[in-house]
C-alpha cells in the first residue's frame, strides 16, 4: 500500500503532560510526525494539534484509533481528503549580496514575502502559505545560498462550510 501525508487535527484537553503522550504514541510505535504544530483555542482549556505523517490507510486508521483512547482527547479528524485550508510560516536567512540582492527580494516579492532583516551579505525574509509554497520558495532560494531556515509546521483547518470543531469527545 503506498504512504500518502495525512493532516490529522487533534482537540486536546489543554493540561499538562498531553503533548508527551500524544508524541509518545507516535514515537512507541515507530511512526514519524513530519510536522507539528499546537496551541490553545479560542476556549483556553482547549487545545488543537496539527499532525502531519506519512502512512497507508490502515496505519492511518490505527493512528486514529490509538489517539481516540487518550483520555485527555477530545476529537481527532483526518482533514486528509476533504477540502482544507493549510498554512506554514518561515523565517530564512538567504545570502544576498551584489546583484543576487535585487533577484532575492525580486523573488520574495513575487512570493508575497516580506523582508525582516536586512545586513550587507544576507537578508532575512518572513514568508507564509501552503507548504508547496514553502517548499518552491526553498528551491528557489537554494541557488543564492540559504544561511538558516526555521519553519512553523502546518497549521490546518476544514473549509468545508459548517464542519467545526466540536468539544466534546466523540
Amino acid at each position: 500500500m503506498e504512504k500518502k501525508q495525512h493532516t490529522i487535527s487533534v482537540l486536546v484537553e489543554n493540561k499538562f503532560g498531553v503533548l508527551a503522550r500524544v508524541a509518545g504514541l507516535f514515537s512507541g510505535r515507530g511512526y514519524n510526525i513530519e510536522s507539528l504544530s499546537v496551541n490553545a483555542t479560542h476556549d483556553p482549556a482547549v487545545s488543537k494539534m496539527t499532525i502531519v505523517t506519512k502512512g497507508d490507510d490502515a496505519i492511518i486508521e490505527q493512528i486514529d484509533k490509538q489517539l481516540n483512547k487518550l483520555i485527555d482527547v477530545i476529537k481527532v479528524t483526518d482533514l486528509t481528503g476533504s477540502e482544507f485550508i493549510e498554512r506554514e510560516l518561515m523565517l530564512i536567512k538567504v545570502k544576498a549580496a551584489g546583484k543576487n540582492r535585487a533577484e532575492v527580494i525580486q523573488i520574495t516579492e513575487i512570493f508575497n514575502g516580506k523582508i525582516v532583516s536586512v545586513h550587507k551579505s544576507e537578508l532575512g525574509i518572513e514568508l507564509s502559505g501552503s507548504s508547496q509554497k514553502i517548499s518552491d520558495f526553498i528551491n528557489m532560494m537554494s541557488e543564492f545560498g540559504i544561511i538558516e531556515i526555521a519553519r512553523t509546521g502546518r497549521v490546518a483547518i476544514s473549509r468545508n462550510p459548517g464542519a467545526t470543531e466540536n468539544y466534546s469527545k466523540v
